[in-house]
């Protein structure tokens, strides 16, 4: 059985790993509704989505017809403006023929100018809080990548009570001191105020090469050897509090949700070892380098 903890201040005891519904994004119906049997094999209860990946929300909403009173439903809005990100909200919750959404996230709030838009007057946060008082969501949180985003989630927090944050934690993350630090910082701030901490990305490898012409389901390349997802997997739950949100490759489904399984604390002696020797054997790379590479 996934471990489930509380989901910080929604009370909700999700399961650690949390189902990464971008799988869903460019699939068929038949094929979908495959992968969500697999996800309530083993039990998952937490699924975040987003309004921009693809027909994901559509792609739910008949699974949601018979099993939404189980599942705490996240989605994204990608707009910074209150008529907009409203409009969006509206939008997810008809795609996904449901009334009321348990969590909405602004989705990659991660420089100045989004950030100053969405938090101002007539700005996106308006809207979820109008969304809120409304009854069509029950709480707020925020998400993002690249280097800059732990240090944008530290304001964020200073400026609302969010629910939780969203951003990338993995050995190679970490390897820029700087996010290392703001990352501590983050954590430490989201223990103290009960903030829920999700994480993506532990199970990337790099980069897609160039000319590699392996069939891409994730803008990334990720690990693919089971052992070396299982310690990522591992690492990630090792620390207390954090949930991982699984990867957008649905073929790696199986073996993410068979680590998070397998977990027990008692497992993790010599973890950090075997995480930076993984590093060296499959010629791991930061997704993103501060100044230079900090986009999707």
């Amino acid at each position: 059985m996934i471990e489930k903890i509380e989901f910080g201040i929604t009370g909700h005891q999700s399961t650690r790993i949390i189902f990464g519904a971008a799988a869903l994004g460019g699939m068929r119906q038949e094929k979908a509704d495959k992968v969500l049997s697999t996800v309530m094999e083993y039990g998952l209860n937490h699924f975040d989505v987003a309004a921009s990946y693809g027909d994901a929300e559509l792609r739910l909403a008949p699974f949601l017809q018979d099993h939404r009173a189980e599942i705490f439903l996240a989605t994204k809005t990608g707009d910074r403006d209150r008529d907009g990100a409203f409009a969006s909200i509206e939008r997810s919750l008809e795609r996904m023929r449901i009334q009321q959404l348990d969590l909405i996230q602004f989705h990659n709030l991660n420089n100045e100018k989004d950030w100053l838009q969405v938090m101002g007057a007539g700005g996106a946060l308006e809207a979820a809080i109008q969304a809120r008082d409304q009854g069509l969501v029950r709480f707020i949180g925020v998400t993002g990548h690249g280097t800059q985003i732990a240090a944008m989630h530290l304001r964020s927090l200073a400026a609302f009570d969010f629910a939780s944050v969203l951003l990338p934690y993995s050995y190679m993350s970490l390897q820029d001191k700087q996010y290392q630090d703001e990352f501590e910082t983050l954590y430490s701030l989201c223990q103290d105020k009960n903030v829920a901490m999700q994480t993506i990305k532990a199970i990337a490898r790099r980069r897609w090469q160039e000319g590699d012409k392996t069939k891409k389901f994730s803008w990334y390349e990720p690990l693919r050897d089971e052992s070396a997802i299982r310690r990522a997997v591992f690492w990630v739950f090792s620390r207390k509090g954090l949930f991982l949100n699984s990867s957008s490759d649905a073929t790696l489904l199986r073996s993410i949700l068979s680590a998070a399984q397998e977990f027990d604390y008692s497992k993790v002696d010599g973890l950090d070892e075997k995480i930076a020797l993984d590093a060296q054997s499959y010629a791991q790379k930061p997704l993103f380098i501060r100044g230079q590479k900090e986009n999707v």
